[in-house]
Parts: C-alpha cells; structure tokens; sequence
C-alpha cells in the first residue's frame, strides 16, 4: 500500500530531479504499491484501466526507473516486471513461477537472511568481488501451475 508519507517521498525524490509527480504517475505508483510483488506494463495496464494509455506506462515507467524510484526484474521470458524500489519498501525477495511468470515478494526470517548474507560474502570473497547487495529469486511452479 502506498501510504501519505511514501507518496511525499517519491514526490521528494522526482522533485529533486525535477520530474513532476502528475496524475498518471501517481496512479501507477499506486498500483505497484498494492501489488503483491513485481508487475509489468501489460500487468499495470490491466489494473489500473484506461485511466493510463499503455505506451504512457511503459514511458511512466522509463522515468521512474531513471528516478530510482522503482526497480526492474527481468525474467527468463524476456518480460520486464517493475516494483516501487528497496529503499522505499524494504529489502525482500521474490518466488517466480516458470510457467505463468508470476512473481510474489516473500520476507525470510532474520537468520536465514544472515546466512544468505554470509553466503554472498563468501562468493565475493572466491571471486575477488565486493558484493554491494543481493536479491534472491526462487524460480519454480506456483500452485495455481503444479
């Protein structure tokens, strides 16, 4: 959900690169902050209705992207899936059904996200590299698809 106060950071952060918070960006902000985990341009064209032309979503989407304000996923399918970025909602990760394309956020507990954490240390490590970050996404079937 997206709340007053998140809505006022956005509007911050677009301000602070001079992109303006209008009608249609504030609607698709919207949509992806009650979304249960990543949606593409289609996705958000469904939901939201013709309140938003398709080709301005996929531009909506350019911007905020550059803005830092939402955060791509790219799927083996080639589809582009977009959610309201970690520093807005915190850090998660996704499930992603291979067959549908369905992606949903899920929140680990605190000790397996350390082990996680410690595991990506140690890959960095082998390989010379500083890992910044992680996300982690478990492909396999949802429910629906079994």
């Amino acid at each position: 959900m997206v709340n007053t106060n998140l809505e006022k950071q956005i509007a911050n952060r677009l301000q602070e690169r001079d992109i303006r918070l209008t009608k249609g960006r504030r609607t698709i902000v919207r949509s992806l902050g009650l979304a249960d985990g990543p949606r593409s341009a289609s996705d958000l064209f469904e939901s939201i209705g013709d309140s938003v032309p398709l080709s301005s979503i996929y531009r909506t989407l350019a911007v905020l992207e550059d803005a830092g304000v939402v955060s791509p996923h790219y799927s083996t399918k080639g589809i582009t899936r977009y959610e309201l970025a970690e520093w807005l909602m915190g850090h998660h990760h996704h499930i992603v059904c291979v067959e549908c394309g369905q992606v949903e956020d899920i929140e680990i507990d605190d000790e397996i996200e350390a082990e996680l954490e410690s595991l990506v240390a140690r890959i960095g490590s082998e390989v010379s590299f500083s890992p910044q970050d992680h996300a982690l996404e478990i492909e396999g079937q949802c429910s629906r698809c079994k």
